[in-house]
């Protein structure tokens, strides 16, 4: 007689090596990574037996070789034939990231604001924002750019004709040649008025988590932007006339005819930051429109019900839940907006591609290398956009749950 209370045994199960899923896994995986490795070491190989059958120089050593041409718009100090081609790669580099930043900047702040008013109650609000999306969306980036620099910025008046656009002032001024602005001159105890605003700009922040959690466990709502913006301005202050207010202004003079002193920023520059942001704003503002869409309608009616006023819905309830869809479409918008950046060679913004990959390129030959560094350099940016992102698309993921 069998013991019923005995437990049931599963029979062992024998392992075949050529039929184990994980075996199978591995290999197909070290069977890709074979390939992908032989079909890149015949390639680099290939290129460089034609390369030495042609007589064509390989290597990097053209890196330190001094560059002789000038540079228009740097942010590190470089003069024709003493800086090299590496000082040329990391300016072109940096006016790439600088303009990319900005783009990215008001590209955002812009996108959002029209992804909103597309879906406002007033009707002409919100058809001039779907104008707005459908022209700029639907218009190439390329022919934006050479519009806003042929169109706008070159018909600008003389300088002699220059525009004041701090009334009066010469704070600001604005003609053909560009933007010309008073560039500060920070004193010795300024560092006191910086170290003021990071203790004003850390306090509100921790104050602003401290009003959320006491509004998730009794609900009470406290203003929060009023007292963080007195902060974040009058604790400066206060440091800044407190320590003799130790800042000067390098401001814009007409010798000639041109202005000097302050900071300037060129045309291009101009021309390729409105274009950048304009086109990606209004891609930017169909992603936010399908994620506010993509919250239930039941979640404002509940908002509405308890008392909360409409901007307080949207900022509070509407976003916080949109977020996780507008998130990775916004991933692809910030990657293009770097990339399409490269598009400053059409009217002469010393970007990357044209002070490296093309004045450079004709000057020393080395495409391969010139080429893959500028690859490598986009590849790189935009894997580190990816990367933030998604750790903040998981978050605001997690916050949701």
């Amino acid at each position: 007689m069998s013991d019923q209370s005995a437990p049931h045994k599963r029979p062992k199960e024998k392992f075949d090596f050529f039929q184990d899923q994980r075996v199978r896994s591995v290999f197909y995986q070290l069977l890709t990574a074979g390939v992908v490795g032989w079909l890149a070491w015949y390639l680099i190989n290939n290129t460089s037996e034609n390369l030495q059958t042609r007589g064509m120089a390989t290597g990097f050593d053209f890196m330190d070789v001094s560059a002789g041409f000038a540079v228009d718009f740097k942010m590190i100090d470089y003069l024709p034939g003493v800086g090299t081609y590496t000082d040329i790669f990391i300016i072109g580099a940096l006016n790439t990231l600088l303009i990319s930043f900005f783009a990215i900047i008001l590209s955002t702040f812009i996108g959002f604001f029209v992804g909103v008013l597309r879906l406002s109650d007033n009707w002409l609000v919100a058809k001039v924002a779907l104008a707005y999306v459908e022209i700029f969306r639907n218009v190439p980036l390329l022919i934006q750019v050479v519009f806003w620099y042929i169109g706008v910025f070159s018909l600008l008046p003389a300088v002699k004709k220059t525009v004041d656009l701090s009334f009066g002032a010469e704070r600001l001024l604005l003609n053909n040649r560009g933007l010309y602005m008073a560039w500060p001159v920070p004193g010795d105890l300024f560092w006191v008025t910086i170290l003021a605003f990071i203790i004003a700009v850390v306090g509100a922040f921790f104050y602003s988590r401290r009003a959320h959690k006491m509004q998730d466990v009794s609900g009470e709502q406290t203003n929060v932007w009023l007292p963080s913006l007195a902060a974040v301005i009058i604790l400066p202050l206060i440091a800044f006339f407190a320590t003799g207010m130790p800042l000067d202004w390098d401001i814009p003079v007409l010798e000639g005819f041109n202005f000097v002193g302050g900071a300037s920023v060129a045309p291009p520059f101009l021309a390729l930051l409105v274009a950048l942001s304009i086109y990606h704003a209004a891609h930017i503002a169909e992603s936010v429109r399908a994620g506010i869409l993509s919250v239930d309608r039941g979640q404002s009616d509940a908002a509405m019900g308890i008392g909360l006023k409409p901007g307080r819905v949207m900022s509070l309830v509407i976003i916080p839940q949109a977020m996780p869809a507008i998130v990775p479409p916004l991933i692809s918008n910030w990657m293009n907006t770097v990339k399409n950046s490269s598009l400053a060679i059409a009217i002469g913004y010393p970007d990357l591609v044209s002070l490296f990959m093309q004045t450079s390129l004709n000057q020393v030959g080395h495409a391969v290398e010139i080429v893959g560094m500028t690859m490598v350099f986009y590849m790189l940016i935009s894997l580190i956009i990816s990367v933030v992102l998604n750790i903040y698309n998981k978050h605001v993921q997690l916050v949701e749950r």
